[in-house]
Formats: structure tokens, sequence, C-alpha cells
């Protein structure tokens, strides 16, 4: 008998096409399309800042109709160079999926998909190019607000998790202790390799350890690949530091939100969700009445936890008849 918790999923073939494409004189992304050559484009967008994507990532989509579209951003994955800061910012980001879209000589997406700061990208790609995007599902609700920001490293999560919490703090020396931010980026932009990846440990051995209701072991492993370690540290503090280069609150204004009123929407949350407060999720869903929220009520933030996987699969197969 299966495990209750066992996730299901699509099963691809390898990709049918993937490779480098030179974005500026310093970056060079890797992109890689799966499934249905001539099906309905999905443009999957990874989280961190700083994460990658992977075969992995199709799963949610049925090969037999989607043709999915998947790229490592700036600095991330297989991009090069890794862990770059130069012309690394939210704009940047946004341009490349204009570039990659014409590349694969794609007129239209059927679905933009993203978690977390994927979420982020996909609501920010929508409001810039309204008419290039037919649907919109997006999980985990992240807008960078400094609220937000806050929860996650400092008043909120911290409460939940105080043990775990203090060993992250406890890293930083006891000057930079009320200033988390600063004090990470200080340490990953030192100027000896040992320092960035002794802190780009500790600020994924927090991010990982309360990602999911139960501590997924297999992510952690992560941790120990520096190049890994370092791009997602240090992309993700890059961007937070910088609040995503952003005005507080600027995906949420109403005057953004009209922009992608029309665009059927789904918003996927878990009720447990410690990385990015669930509040945001209500708060979109608020100030996009027409949109459908979805709780999963046994789940915290990562799209593996089970309740999470399995409603995204639901969306992506009911979006299909769209």
């Amino acid at each position: 008998m299966a495990s209750p918790r066992c996730i299901p999923g699509y099963a691809h073939e390898d990709a049918f096409d993937d490779g480098f494409l030179d974005v500026s004189s310093i970056h060079t992304l890797y992109y890689s399309q799966y499934g249905k050559k001539d099906g309905k484009p999905v443009l999957y967008l990874h989280g961190g800042p700083g994460g990658q994507t992977g075969k992995a990532n199709t799963a949610y989509f049925d090969p037999a109709v989607y043709r999915v579209v998947l790229f490592d951003q700036r600095g991330a994955g297989k991009s090069t160079p890794n862990a770059e800061l130069r012309e690394n910012t939210t704009e940047f980001i946004l341009s490349d999926i204009e570039v990659l879209r014409k590349h694969v000589g794609i007129p239209k997406w059927h679905s933009v998909f993203g978690g977390s700061w994927g979420s982020t990208l996909s609501l920010l790609y929508a409001q810039e190019h309204p008419e290039l995007v037919s649907s919109l599902i997006v999980q985990g609700i992240f807008t960078v607000r400094k609220e937000e920001l806050d929860w996650s490293r400092r008043a909120g999560a911290a409460r939940i998790f105080p043990d775990l919490f203090d060993k992250f703090i406890d890293h930083l020396p006891e000057e930079d202790r009320d200033t988390p931010y600063t004090g990470y980026y200080k340490l990953l932009t030192a100027s000896d390799r040992e320092t960035q990846i002794a802190a780009a440990r500790s600020w994924n051995t927090w991010d990982m350890s309360i990602g999911t209701i139960e501590v997924n072991q297999a992510s952690l492993e992560n941790i120990n690949d520096d190049n890994w370690s370092l791009s997602h540290a240090l992309l993700e503090c890059h961007y937070f530091i910088n609040g995503a280069w952003l005005e507080d609150g600027h995906i949420l204004k109403k005057s953004n939100l009209d922009k992608i009123r029309h665009i059927p929407m789904t918003i996927i949350q878990g009720r447990y969700d410690i990385i990015c407060p669930p509040q945001t999720a209500y708060d979109l869903h608020q100030g996009l009445p027409e949109s459908r929220l979805c709780w999963v009520p046994d789940a915290g933030h990562s799209a593996s936890e089970p309740g999470i996987h399995r409603k995204l699969i639901e969306i992506c197969d009911e979006y299909a008849q769209i």
C-alpha cells in the first residue's frame, strides 16, 4: 500500500530542448523544455532567489498537454557565472523572461507558474506584460514587503522556532544580531570563501529547517554543495537587503492589481507557512477577489509538501482544459 504521504506527479521524458542563452556580457542562462513540443506553453519560475530548476519541476504538468519551459535565473543553478551579483536585479530577471520567450518562439504563455520568489516574479511579469499571460498559478505568496522580510528572519518565525533562530543568529558577530540581513550580507560577501560558505550554510539551514511541517532531510543535504549553498544564500540576501528593488507594497497596489484583474488566477497557500506568512496570500486575494485562494490545511511553505503538491497538480490539470 502506498504511503498516505506519497506524492503523485507526471513523469516526463528528458528535455526535448535545452541550452544556454546569453542575456548580457556577463550572464548566460541555462534553460530547458519538456513535454509536448506544440503543447500549451507554461513558464515555470523557481524560488529563492538563488534556487534552480530540474526535471522534477515538471511533475505538475501533463506532458500530453503542456510544453514546460524552465530556466535558472541569473547566478543560480547551471546559469553562469555562479553567485554573480553584478547585473542581477529583479528588472534584469523580468527582461530575461522576455528574451527567453522570444528565443523559444512562444507568442503567449498559457500559464505562468511560480512558488515563493517564483510567485513574486509571476505577479510582476504579469503586471508588466498582461497581454502575454493567459493564466496564473502561484503558491506560497511572497511580495517582498518589509513586514514579510521581518517575519521570516526576525519577529515572527523566530518566535515559532526560537531554538533554530538562536543558531541562525548566533553565527553573526554580536554587534550585527539586531540586523541579520546586513550581518549576513557582510559575511556572504567577505573576501575569503571559507567565511562565505560558513555563512551560507547557516543561512540555508534556517531556511530549509522551517520550510516544511516535517524537516525535509533531502533538502538539508543540498547545503553540503558549496556552489548551490553560496548562490542560494547570497542571492537571497542580495535581493532581500535591497527589497528586490521594489517600492514597499508595489505588487499589491490597486493600480498594479488592476493590470492583472482579468487574468484567471489560483493562489495555493500552506496554512502553516512560516517563511511566507499566509497573510500575504490573503491580502492578494482580497485585492483580487476574482482570484481563487486554496488553503492547504496540513502544509508549510514548500511545494514539496504533499498537500501543496497534490493541489498544484489538480490546478494544472484544470487549467489544461482552459
